[in-house]
């Protein structure tokens, strides 16, 4: 079978167990669903439309709701003992003796549901421990994971996945409703020139990624001695994508705003499913100095910095933390004044 157009089914009968590629299949018929209600739009309701608080405080949009609804239904009959997503206080208990749990961010990027640009699903499975609580059982580093993925919902729906044999990328066919691997076995290229960051948050930024940003945007001109080009989406799963496309850097650190202290994105089920992503695609992915992957996870909601790319850019930035954070662009050599520098 032509691998451009290998059915996501058959791709994971040859990868997965049994039990781990249905729930994979699952998710990807439920993300199919979700993908035809988005695209209706307006014409499907007011996705937009504020309905609630979640537990972190963040508002909560309805089409947030009808996707963690779709997919705790579809997931109810798979081997899930338990689900835990970001729009839920709490633990939902599933099947007492379902193999695995799954980790969910139903919706990311909920603020570009009104103007029409990318959004997407991220979730994690891990294995599930007879006789251990729900709630504790979820606390595992993410080097345990079993699988993850996310969805994109752009342009084309496509899901990235990893059951950890590689990262692969699915894309919907509209017309069947079937999701077929066109991309398997990503790699992320090294030498590319992106960096993605929120500039509008700079002046809350830890020293290091100051002094980073810094020296990036010195270009050609500075100790990065290359001009680099900077994309921001507000959907970590657009970014997500572009890096294991293109290479690059994506960079959500810790600032000194209220909430932000220990970063912003959710290590369970944002930080740790991406990890894994990028790792199995050559990358890397780091809280600023510790591989995510080993980070340990204390509550469900946890929070983390997370800094991934390619790997050779990751450690560029690596270096700006461990050498306490000096910019080379506040050297003498590059002591020439200008609109992110005072001196």
């Amino acid at each position: 079978m032509d691998m451009r157009r290998l059915d996501l089914h058959h791709f994971l009968d040859g990868h997965a167990k049994t039990e781990l590629a249905e729930l994979i299949e699952t998710m990807a018929d439920t993300a199919a669903k979700v993908a035809q209600r988005i695209r209706q739009g307006a014409l499907g309701g007011e996705l937009h439309a504020e309905v609630g608080i979640n537990t972190d405080g963040d508002t909560q949009k309805l089409l947030d709701i009808f996707a963690d609804d779709a997919f705790e239904a579809a997931l109810a009959g798979c081997s899930v003992a338990a689900l835990a997503s970001e729009e839920r206080d709490d633990v939902t208990p599933m099947k007492p003796d379902g193999l695995y749990l799954v980790a969910l961010d139903p919706l990311d990027g909920s603020s570009n549901i009104e103007v029409n640009m990318t959004i997407g699903t991220v979730f994690s499975v891990l294995d599930a421990h007879a006789g251990v609580a729900p709630q504790r059982d979820f606390l595992q580093p993410g080097h345990r994971q079993r699988a993850a993925g996310v969805v994109l919902y752009g342009p084309q729906t496509q899901m990235i996945f990893t059951a950890g044999a590689g990262t692969h990328v699915a894309t919907l066919d509209p017309i069947s409703g079937r999701f077929f691997v066109n991309q398997p076995h990503l790699a992320i290229p090294e030498g590319k020139h992106e960096f993605a960051i929120n500039m509008s948050n700079s002046r809350h930024w830890p020293g290091p990624v100051k002094a980073y940003v810094d020296d990036v945007l010195m270009g050609a001109e500075g100790p990065r001695r290359t001009d680099f080009n900077m994309r921001w989406v507000a959907s970590m799963v657009a970014d997500v994508y572009r890096v294991l496309v293109r290479g690059g850097i994506y960079l959500y650190p810790d600032d000194a705003r209220p909430g932000y202290a220990k970063g912003r994105l959710h290590l369970l089920y944002e930080a740790n499913p991406v990890a894994f992503l990028i790792e199995q695609a050559g990358g890397l992915a780091i809280d600023g100095v510790n591989r995510i992957l080993d980070l340990d996870l204390t509550d469900l909601h946890a929070r983390t910095p997370l800094i991934f790319g390619a790997t050779d850019k990751v450690e560029v930035a690596r270096g700006y933390f461990l050498d306490g954070h000096r910019s080379a662009a506040r050297s003498p050599l590059f002591g020439r004044r200008g609109l992110w520098r005072v001196s």
